[in-house]
């Protein structure tokens, strides 16, 4: 078994008997915390779907302020942030997970650098926290790590 499918069976099983939904937004893991979500079967019990909003223009169409994305720009905590409130509304959810970061090889920068990944979540009673990480290695390794981080956190928070 490996990390992903242990968190996930363990997601499943928290969501499932809290009776809780979960939904996702994703910008630099380009969709694949909603892919690991639906390999296990049985996941539109607790999962209800996601955006993938890679782009600006998406970030807004969602909700998202565009004013804070010019603001503190689209990695950042206030971003992440209005991601994962913006999800949770538009899919009537309990729980949603936001992730923005810089993916690499390109596009950081000396303020954030590549591996700089802010996580989101929406928890239940309207609860919001964020969180940056700062990891290391190729494009691969920092969105699988991201993916990591984003499941393990909400877990440890239900």
């Amino acid at each position: 078994m490996t990390v992903l499918t242990d968190l996930v069976d363990q997601l499943a099983r928290q969501l499932t008997h809290k009776q809780l939904r979960l939904a996702t937004v994703e910008s630099c893991t380009g969709g694949r915390i909603g892919g690991v979500l639906t390999d296990k079967s049985g996941s539109s019990d607790w999962y209800e779907g996601g955006w993938i909003t890679y782009s600006n223009a998406l970030k807004t169409a969602l909700g998202v302020d565009p004013d804070l994305i010019d603001q503190y720009g689209a990695v950042s905590e206030e971003v992440a942030l209005a991601m994962v409130s913006a999800g949770r509304a538009a899919a009537g959810v309990d729980c949603c997970i936001s992730v923005t970061g810089v993916a690499g090889p390109t596009g950081g920068s000396a303020e954030k650098p590549v591996g700089t990944v802010w996580i989101g979540w929406a928890l239940p009673g309207d609860r919001l926290r964020a969180q940056c990480h700062q990891f290391e290695g190729d494009r691969a390794s920092v969105r699988e790590q991201s993916i990591v981080a984003a499941l393990s956190g909400l877990l440890q928070q239900l």
